[in-house]
């Protein structure tokens, strides 16, 4: 049964609801591939026992059997990113702090994964807190990336990124503030797909209004698998105040069919630095989009990015202090925080009242700004990071193409604005370098384009063969 773990997603509904296959036979393969290969990746994290696991797979045998199919994820194993709630299941968020923490409840869209049927086998890794774009935390070390043990499969969601890669898993969530789904994507040749802010809700902390930059998401080995997960997490919540009703996406191929005009915006005007290779692996890809019929041509925003960078790292940090000062204010509880978490609490306590105003401003002027491009563009394309996975055993990049990166997060600065102008946008694989490391592409649309997004990137994938390829560490026979 090893190659149920190479079918998408799709694929393996296709199978289970068929009866071609049961809901234990998938969750034995995935747990043997899981026992061969998460100790070298350390993707995985927490996992319940391989006997509650498989009973809970015969249960949903038996449910299939009697008629009594849950949803459209029955009987589906999956692992939820360790910066959201899953009851019974220990949530670290990977913080010595929390390393015994068992929540009794489920964030909002592990209720919806779980009502939809599937299975949560235990969480992916993530860095502490989710600060940074490189998932090592005290708790559970470093997750490597599948594609090369000696460098990162980025973050936050690095960990799901690279249960992904691996087949550790047919179908992942993630959350993504500074491309916490777009990084690992393209760090791991797999989807990630940041959505529309508010179509993903999620229970809120202490401040529900004020910090609107981080949104929860699906990851994927494939567009369409992507857009199944969206389905499940999406949709409005009373507990949420952001959140709006949505109905279901489905990937039209109409929208793709009809062209239009895409803006590539390289490195902003020469704003940014990149790691050789990229931007060119980037431009290639550009390429696929003028073969299906799209007009490709480079476009700057007229804005100050230097503006928008201090607007960004104003209210991150203000926020930043905001959820974290209780732990900074405890001595007993400071010394367990990182470095990159002190720095954004410390940042943070300085910022005033007018700042923070200011900064809300800077925002609005950006969006306004995208919404002009967007007069002219139907999409627009962006790196996904700026450098090619590196390596493990560093916190982060300290200087790209000879530029020193003066914060723990400028060398990911190419995905701030979609998250400033709260866009949807699709990560996708742009292809290798020379030595075999994988990059990608921000697609991105305008405000609640999600669905045209999707299908513009499903149409790119079956334009390409990226998402077919699997890392050599984890063969497995093509489904």
């Amino acid at each position: 049964m090893s190659d149920l773990t190479s079918l998408s997603l799709a694929d393996l509904l296709k199978t289970l609801n068929a009866g071609g296959v049961s809901a234990e036979d998938v969750m034995e393969a995935y747990l043997d591939r899981i026992e061969r290969l998460n100790p070298r990746i350390n993707a995985l994290v927490s996992l319940r026992s391989r006997e509650a696991l498989i009973a809970e797979a015969r249960s949903r045998d038996a449910e299939r059997k009697q008629g009594r199919s849950l949803g459209v994820l029955h009987g589906v194993p999956i692992a939820i990113k360790d910066l959201s709630e899953a009851k019974g299941i220990l949530c670290t968020y990977g913080s010595p702090l929390f390393h015994d923490y068992v929540p009794d409840f489920d964030d909002i869209q592990v209720e919806r994964i779980r009502a939809a049927g599937a299975i949560v086998i235990g969480k992916t890794n993530t860095p502490e807190w989710g600060f940074g774009s490189h998932s090592y935390n005290p708790v559970f070390g470093v997750t490597r990336n599948p594609w090369d043990l000696s460098r990162s499969a980025g973050g936050s969601s690095g960990g799901a990124g690279a249960a992904l890669a691996a087949r550790l898993v047919p179908v992942a969530d993630g959350s993504d503030m500074m491309g916490s789904l777009r990084n690992p994507a393209a760090f791991n040749n797999v989807v990630g797909f940041r959505p529309s802010f508010g179509r993903v809700p999620t229970l809120p902390g202490r401040d529900a209004y004020l910090n609107q930059l981080a949104t929860l998401g699906p990851m994927g080995r494939s567009v369409q698998d992507v857009e199944t997960l969206l389905n499940v997490q999406s949709g409005f919540d009373p507990r949420d105040p952001s959140s709006f009703e949505s109905g279901s996406i489905s990937l039209d191929p109409t929208i793709p069919s009809k062209g239009g005009r895409i803006g590539w915006l390289g490195n902003f005007g020469g704003h940014l630095s990149f790691e050789a290779g990229v931007l060119e692996l980037n431009e290639k890809a550009l390429g696929v989009f003028e073969g299906l019929g799209f007009a490709v041509e480079p476009v700057k925003v007229d804005f100050d990015m230097n503006r928008l960078w201090w607007a960004w790292t104003t209210l991150r940090s203000y926020f930043t202090a905001g959820s974290m000062r209780d732990f900074y204010e405890d001595p007993g509880r400071r010394g367990a925080l990182k470095a990159e978490i002190l720095y954004e609490v410390r940042s943070g306590l300085r910022i005033q009242a007018a700042d923070v105003y200011e900064a809300s401003a800077v925002r609005t002027a950006w969006y306004q700004a995208m919404m002009k491009v967007f007069e002219t563009c139907d999409y627009l394309v962006a790196p996904a990071a700026q450098v090619f996975p590196f390596d493990a055993d560093i916190p982060w990049p300290r200087e790209i193409a000879g530029k020193h990166m003066d914060t723990y997060h400028r060398w990911m600065e190419v995905v701030i604005g979609p998250s400033m102008a709260g866009l949807p946008v699709a990560a996708l694989p742009a292809g290798f370098s020379a030595t075999g490391l994988p990059n990608g592409f921000q697609l991105i649309g305008r405000p609640r384009a999600d669905q045209a997004v999707l299908s513009v990137a499903s149409a790119y994938e079956a334009a390409t063969d990226w998402l077919a390829r699997v890392p050599p560490l984890a063969p497995v026979t093509a489904g």
